[in-house]
């Protein structure tokens, strides 16, 4: 079993005043050699954004992109098309594959929008851009993980062109639970988005982050109420 683990505070930080975000790998201006990727895992942004303010258009290409609202609503807008918007309980992906431009706005003028902005490699390159948008409220058991993305498109949640799967869950107090990886060669990134846990004896608090492979399974213990979003995903890329 191997593990990383990186700590609330040892992450990138800016803030841009419309933008307050949170980098546990290198991104923008920020750049830590140590921390560029969690196997197929290139990206997990922290971010906030004020009130009226987002993302102008701007172009992706050759990446998965997963967008998880934790508070607010985030209207979407992409050259495909598609005009929408993400609140909690809901779960954006789009596949960049040859190429998309999108924009992404805080249309609420009395509150932030608070969002984890996810990047994946995906497995193959090229591929006709999607975009795909569900609510996971319904699929959303109390103290169990829930399958909120995969691989494959008839499965529960979205999915994406990787052999990744994301797992979140809500759990109360002194709850313990398991987690059996689906390939071998996978690790899983666990990101605490509320809460104490303990992941194979490691203790983690909010915002954590904490990487292990090399194992077939996670416990994870509840230390106080908590909600956790597990990445299980490649780690050769």
């Amino acid at each position: 079993m191997n593990t990383v683990l990186h700590k609330a505070d040892t992450r990138g930080h800016a803030n841009h005043g419309w933008l307050d975000s949170h980098h546990t790998f290198s991104f923008a201006n920020y750049y830590n050699p140590e921390r560029v990727h969690f196997g197929a895992l290139r990206v997990l942004n922290d971010d906030k954004v004020a009130e009226g303010k987002g993302f102008g258009t701007h172009p992706h290409d050759n990446m998965e992109i997963i967008s998880i609202p934790m508070s607010g609503d985030l209207e979407h807008k992409d050259s495909m098309g598609n005009i929408a918007t993400i609140k909690e309980g809901e779960i954006q992906v789009m596949s960049a594959g040859t190429g998309i431009y999108h924009s992404e706005y805080n249309k609420n003028l009395n509150k932030n929008v608070e969002f984890l902005q996810i990047w994946v490699f995906p497995n193959q390159k090229g591929v006709t851009p999607r975009y795909d948008q569900i609510s996971i409220e319904g699929i959303s058991k109390p103290n169990q993980f829930n399958q909120i993305l995969s691989p494959n498109e008839a499965d529960q949640g979205v999915w994406i062109h990787q052999n990744a799967w994301f797992n979140m869950g809500t759990f109360d107090q002194d709850t313990t639970t398991e987690y059996s990886i689906n390939d071998k060669a996978n690790g899983v990134y666990a990101f605490v988005l509320e809460g104490d846990i303990e992941i194979n004896g490691q203790k983690l608090n909010k915002r954590d982050g904490f990487g292990i492979w090399d194992t077939e399974k996670l416990t994870v213990k509840a230390n106080k109420g908590a909600k956790v979003l597990l990445m299980e995903v490649p780690m050769e890329v």
